[in-house]
């Protein structure tokens, strides 16, 4: 399936699954009274408001490479997350502060019957559903949006879990457990938004990928039998993709042609892998003096003096 057309039934999906959650969980809230499913019904609700923007999002950055854009529209996804997480922020405060007067009030409803105790419980299955559907999305298609979403409907099996805790609780003679569960609902949400801004902040600054990614960078560019070394070697990412730039070390007798095949060799090798997009290759003959030492390569690359 092509990237665009899995994104966007993702993010469909996402937002039906939301809705049918908020729902659900807002009428056995007017049923029951339950500040911890009240919590949960804020969350859901605040997740479908921002499954709409997903979706949007997702549109925008599976268009087509155009001439103002040629490298295609995924940097816009780190912008996608940064709105996910703006909007779980606003569901976390809101539920931290509904469950902070409750308590401060001490008037505390208590939820009889197994109802609010099911439609927790089930909305913690769907939420493992999802995240475990949308997580496998997002790795495949290298997705920041997906992998933000992903790491919300895990917290939301979190969540769901506290809030069930406080309506058992609550029912069994110790009602302050329901607002204590939304709290810590909304801790958890505010955690996950927390988490989701610091993963694509890196995208948006340009950040260094994994030492394990610029390992096998540097791998690659030496394993070329023409190349002595290498130095210089910058990765970083631009959006959720990473553009590398690096100096080879070659002897200077080669020919242009030569010379010319070392560099394509090194940057295909280095451009399969899955993460980058653009690389660019400097080659550096012996006799100009343009070797040098380079700490940093050598340490990722296991040379030892």
């Amino acid at each position: 399936m092509a990237r665009s057309r899995a994104l966007r039934r993702v993010g469909l999906v996402i937002l039906g699954a939301n809705l049918l959650l908020a729902l659900a969980k807002g009428l056995v809230y007017y049923w029951t009274g339950s500040l911890a499913v009240g919590s949960e019904a804020v969350n859901s609700l605040a997740d479908a408001a921002y499954s709409i923007i997903v979706l949007a999002g997702l549109y925008l950055t599976t268009q087509p490479p155009d001439f103002e854009h040629p490298h295609g529209h995924e940097r816009i996804e780190p912008f996608v997350s940064l709105v996910v997480a703006l909007g779980i922020f606003a569901a976390g405060g809101a539920i931290l502060y509904n469950a902070g007067t409750t308590l401060l009030s001490g008037d505390v409803t208590v939820a009889r019957g197994p109802v609010a105790g099911v439609v927790l419980g089930a909305a913690a299955l769907v939420k493992f559903g999802l995240y475990r559907y949308v997580l496998d999305i997002a790795d495949q298609y290298r997705s920041p949006a997906l992998t933000a979403t992903a790491v919300d409907n895990r917290n939301d099996i979190l969540t769901a879990g506290a809030a069930l805790v406080g309506v058992v609780g609550a029912q069994l003679g110790a009602p302050l457990l329901d607002p204590l569960a939304a709290g810590v609902v909304a801790v958890a949400v505010v955690y996950t938004g927390v988490d989701i801004v610091r993963d694509n902040v890196s995208y948006l600054v340009g950040a260094a990928p994994p030492e394990d990614l610029r390992k096998e960078i540097i791998r690659r560019a030496l394993e070329h039998p023409d190349v002595q070394g290498a130095h210089d070697v910058i990765a970083h990412y631009v959006g959720p993709e990473i553009d590398v730039s690096l100096h080879i070390e070659v002897e200077g007798e080669k020919t242009l042609n030569e010379a010319h095949a070392i560099e394509t060799a090194v940057m295909n090798s280095i451009r399969e892998l899955p993460e980058v997009d653009d690389v660019f290759v400097h080659v550096d003959p012996k006799e100009l003096g343009e070797w040098k030492d380079d700490a940093e390569v050598d340490r990722l690359a296991g040379i030892r003096d």
